[in-house]
């Protein structure tokens, strides 16, 4: 616990405005991660070849997939931080690695973040550890993301829907536009 409250200072310091995609993972299968060079997010199946469509939701009252969850965007700088080694990062299921600030404050519901060519919008589901989680980086990683701090700094992550389609990659500009901005 000590060395993620160490590094938090570091995931404080994201860009509130203009950031970074540093990592797109897509999950073809339960468990299994492919970093990808380029991904292509559609309207309706988030990022292909992901496997979001047919994991269904326990949010939804039919269990398909949930249409405000169909990306998980995590703050690149707290999977370095829990993962430990660049390797692991791929490991907390997230699609999208951004280097930006996704915190409550900084990322309303609504929010839309332009990325490569597509356009995402921060949804209200929440996105919070879990066991697998824990699994993954320990309970300390899973106390730290879901404490009151770690929530308002949306720590484990945001969920996001496609509102343009395109293609992104490592590397590529993401800039906020804010609620109503078009």
């Amino acid at each position: 616990m000590d060395a993620l409250e160490a590094g938090l200072e570091d995931v404080r310091r994201s860009p509130a405005d203009v950031g970074r995609v540093e990592l797109v993972v897509r999950r073809p299968a339960e468990d299994e991660r492919e970093v990808l060079a380029e991904g292509t997010l559609d309207c309706d199946h988030g990022l292909l070849g992901d496997t979001w469509r047919v994991r269904g939701s326990s949010r939804t009252a039919d269990g398909s997939a949930h249409p405000d969850m169909q990306l998980n965007v995590i703050n690149a700088r707290l999977a370095a931080l829990v993962a430990g080694a660049p390797e692991r990062r791929q490991l907390a299921g997230d699609q999208l690695h951004l280097d930006l600030d996704l915190s409550v404050a900084n990322l309303p519901p609504g929010t839309h973040l332009e990325l490569g060519s597509a356009v995402i919008e921060v949804t209200e589901q929440p996105h919070t550890g879990c066991h697998k989680f824990a699994a993954r980086f320990g309970q300390d990683a899973l106390r730290f993301v879901n404490s009151p701090a770690g929530r308002a700094l949306r720590l484990r992550g945001l969920n996001a829907r496609v509102v343009v389609a395109g293609t992104v990659r490592p590397g590529d500009v993401v800039r906020k536009r804010s609620p109503g901005s078009g």
